[in-house]
């Protein structure tokens, strides 16, 4: 039986599914398929995503598709508890309340896995670690499942060299669909509509260093250079700082960052990037904000420790007085802004990472009993698959070659 907040709200959930269901053309073909094939008939599916309208709209498809869904969030500070009530009354099992305790959000991942599912879909690799450890009864009839996060991905492979990963796992965030449009398009922008609606100050003419230039990075830096913000990037792989300097920003270590900026942005899937050390030479009134996963890359902890005092600003914004007068700002707890802060990447973007979701898990299906368990990559024909989808969507299609230029492009022969 669901767990939400307060199932009253349920009729606000429902709008706010709706409304992304039309916007997200590529998952609604998926849907119209599942609805005829039932790919998903007689097995359960657990899914551990940001609990908010555009998660619910996959796990409708993937009811569609046949499959009994239990679904609960990957952050407690992103659950929107009108979807989740709403997303309930249209028969989802459905776990997630906002801003619960460490504890009562593991309650509920171990609600999702009591079904005994037999394929997950994981956002950070909660699932597959509770699997693991503390759920590993719950996990007899796992077929495998996938994550689309970079950091899951990481504790995945960690777990795959150790010997130690429960079921074939399907890395989606590494698939083009996902990470090219996703990670740069999605976090680019969903960052700036969280931090601009929650401060309500302007970007343009700001110092805004972002931590780490991947995927996620780029697009986090790219939108903020396009409002007339003035970008620092940090960086551990000399590649990405060659890249970084080659669209104009300057590159430098943290430590001479910290000093500079007025809004930081940590976006690295790592652990203390910005640190008490940092804290000491920042400016009044800087930002700091975190756009990965884990809330690891701001050390708020050493912050309040610094701190004469603490007092909420605006919501989802802390100030930390320091000795000196100084004031810090946190936003999101250091939790994952774009969506503690906000309402996570546009409809039109998670349409095509969902849809690399819903076509490998029923490429697992096909597979099961075939697959070791490791980590595998998502097939090229399920990301070339939904591009096409999206094109068509969009109106719009690709030239196609020849059999001539298929043949000269597979030749080792001259002109």
């Amino acid at each position: 039986m669901s767990i939400v907040k307060d199932p009253s709200l349920a009729e606000s959930g429902r709008r706010k599914i709706n409304w992304v269901r039309d916007f997200m053309p590529a998952l609604s073909e998926i849907e119209k398929r599942f609805e005829k094939e039932l790919p998903f008939k007689g097995l359960r599916i657990a899914v551990s995503v940001h609990l908010e309208a555009k998660t619910a709209n996959l796990g409708l498809v993937l009811r569609a598709g046949g499959a009994e869904v239990f679904l609960t969030g990957s952050n407690p500070l992103s659950t929107q508890d009108d979807v989740a009530a709403g997303l309930a009354s249209m028969g989802v099992e459905t776990f997630g309340i906002h801003n619960v305790s460490p504890q009562e959000y593991e309650a509920h991942l171990m609600e999702t896995l009591k079904a005994k599912p037999h394929l997950i879909v994981d956002d950070g690799g909660d699932l597959i670690h509770l699997l693991g450890d503390k759920a590993v009864a719950l996990g007899s009839e796992v077929i495998g499942g996938c994550e689309e996060t970079t950091t899951g991905i990481l504790r995945l492979r960690a777990r795959e060299r150790e010997g130690i990963l429960p079921c074939p796992m399907v890395a989606v965030n590494d698939a083009k669909a996902k990470h090219y449009y996703d990670n740069k398009y999605g976090t680019g922008q969903s960052v700036w509509d969280a931090l601009m609606h929650t401060t309500n100050l302007v970007v343009a003419g700001k110092t805004v260093v972002v931590a780490g230039y991947g995927w996620c990075g780029q697009g986090v830096a790219m939108r903020a250079a396009g409002m007339g913000a003035n970008v620092i990037v940090t960086e551990i792989d000399p590649f990405k700082a060659l890249d970084a300097t080659m669209h104009g920003y300057r590159v430098m270590p943290m430590a001479q960052a910290a000093s500079l900026g007025d809004v930081f942005i940590t976006v690295t899937g790592c652990r203390d990037v910005i640190t008490p050390a940092h804290y000491a030479v920042m400016k009044h009134n800087a930002l700091l904000c975190n756009a990965g996963h884990f809330d690891c890359e701001v050390d708020v902890k050493g912050l309040s420790q610094m701190a004469l005092r603490e007092e909420l600003r605006r919501d989802s914004i802390v100030g930390y007085t320091l000795p000196d007068g100084r004031v810090l700002n946190v936003a999101a707890e250091g939790r994952l802004v774009n969506l503690a802060a906000g309402n996570g990447h546009p409809a039109e973007i998670m349409d095509m990472s969902f849809a690399v979701q819903a076509l490998t898990l029923e490429w697992l299906v096909k597979n099961r009993g075939s697959l070791e368990n490791k980590v595998y990559e998502v097939p090229a024909e399920i990301d070339r698959e939904i591009a096409l989808s999206k094109l068509r969507a969009l109106g719009l299609s690709v030239d196609v070659l020849t059999p001539e230029q298929q043949a000269y492009l597979e030749g080792w022969g001259g002109h």
